[in-house]
């Protein structure tokens, strides 16, 4: 292992790629995705059809409550084995990847494909650690969730890291030297998904990349940033895949309950596969992600959200501006002199006590349209969320722990990453 990244909580990696496929089928959206819209992937379903692909090697989340849950995991672990044994994989040993996403709306995002050590990263709030994440973690999310990786073989990434690299020395540098590099891949993403392209590190640009990480957590550096010194330096915060990212964890404090601790440093389940990407990246943009509610009276809901907050008035105006929809109805709600800082804050406060009152579900949602389109069915709302500025991310996780939960969304839905590469973790 590179010991110039021993201190740094990131590593290159034995990273899994098709020896040979369809690159198109095999790649599809991360799984946390459309989970409203079962007809996206059941089209995913008839686009791959018998070829090889991810799709047989992760769970859309959509199913995660299925009564066939067991039987959907115990299949994926199948798959996985399969490939392995058929030969599906080459290994790329002790390497970094650096990609060219092309998005729906033609930008290009620029990434690096490695791995996190996990003892390196807590979602507590106001942790020191070197990977922190930027939102609130449900605890009650993961069990689900690690009942899909715990006997997994390998894993597959759609975890997104951001650094907060205003000078661009990380990832930038290796947009001008590809010529130096070897290209692994070059396909169009199925369902308007855009462009992929992959390129392996040599060793020297491995080596820069490590320097670079390393100048970027100094004292100095977090001083320049952030006004502090002296602070536990802010090097990775989770912008996409929080929860996955949790859920590897357990399952990483779980399997060193029964090995010898002597060995706990050299299991692959200590680290985890993932995207960085620079926050400065000019492709990056973040959305609001909003909520659907389900099985509710709107009216009655409205009325309760102005009963928590009894200055709250119809309307757009100074404060925390929320939109809404509902069957026949759309609208705004404006909380003036909010206790919080993020709108939704303000929002989520309130819906945590009413789901928990009356049992209704929520979604998150990407997208006006779709939000508009599912609140406004009978018995459902849609509340649409105004966009947190970007630069306001690493600032307020150094100053004030994380965000609220489902505070941003790093684009739009089809601009997810796409599982591409794989890694062992067993």
């Amino acid at each position: 292992m590179n010991e110039k990244f021993t201190k740094l909580g990131f590593y290159p990696a034995d990273i899994l790629l098709p020896a040979e496929a369809d690159m198109t089928k095999w790649s599809v959206v991360a799984c946390d995705q459309f989970t409203s819209q079962p007809e996206y992937w059941a089209d995913v379903e008839n686009i791959v059809g018998e070829a090889p692909s991810t799709l047989r090697l992760i769970l859309p989340e959509n199913y995660l409550n299925s009564p066939d849950v067991d039987q959907y995991i115990a299949k994926i672990n199948t798959s996985m084995k399969d490939y392995m044994a058929k030969g599906v994989f080459k290994t790329l040993e002790e390497s970094l990847v650096y990609i060219e996403r092309t998005q729906s709306d033609g930008s290009v995002r620029h990434g690096l494909i490695g791995m996190i050590d996990l003892d390196q990263y807590d979602f507590t709030p106001g942790s020191g650690a070197l990977v922190r994440a930027t939102e609130g973690t449900v605890i009650e999310r993961i069990p689900p969730r690690v009942r899909v990786r715990k006997d997994a073989p390998i894993e597959l990434p759609h975890v997104m890291i951001l650094i907060d690299d205003g000078d661009k020395t990380v990832i930038e540098p290796l947009t001008a030297n590809t010529a130096a590099m070897e290209k692994l891949y070059d396909f169009d993403l199925m369902k308007e998904g855009g462009n992929l392209k992959g390129w392996k590190l040599t060793d020297a640009q491995i080596d820069a990349v490590a320097d670079a990480l390393t100048e970027l957590s100094s004292d100095a550096s977090m001083e320049k940033k952030y006004g502090m010194k002296g602070v536990a330096p802010l090097l990775f915060a989770v912008g996409d895949g929080n929860h996955s990212l949790a859920t590897a964890k357990q399952c990483f404090e779980d399997q060193k309950k029964v090995t010898p601790e002597s060995e706990w440093a050299n299991l692959p389940s200590r680290f985890a596969l993932v995207e960085l990407v620079n926050n400065h990246d000019d492709a990056l943009k973040f959305e609001p992600i909003h909520r659907v509610l389900f099985g509710v009276d709107p009216e009655k809901l409205l009325a309760a959200f102005k009963a928590e907050y009894p200055e709250c008035y119809e309307g757009q105006g100074e404060g925390h501006v929320i939109a809404y929809t509902y069957e026949g109805h759309k609208g705004f709600l404006t909380v003036p002199n909010p206790k919080v800082q993020l709108a939704v804050g303000t929002l989520q406060s309130f819906l945590d006590k009413y789901i928990k009152e009356t049992g209704c579900e929520v979604d998150y949602i990407h997208g006006d349209e779709v939000t508009d389109e599912l609140g406004s069915k009978p018995g459902n709302i849609g509340f649409k969320l105004p966009a947190m500025g970007k630069d306001q991310l690493f600032k307020t996780v150094m100053a004030d722990g994380v965000l609220p939960r489902k505070t941003f969304s790093m684009g739009h839905a089809q601009d997810k990453r796409y599982y591409t590469e794989a890694r062992k973790i067993r």
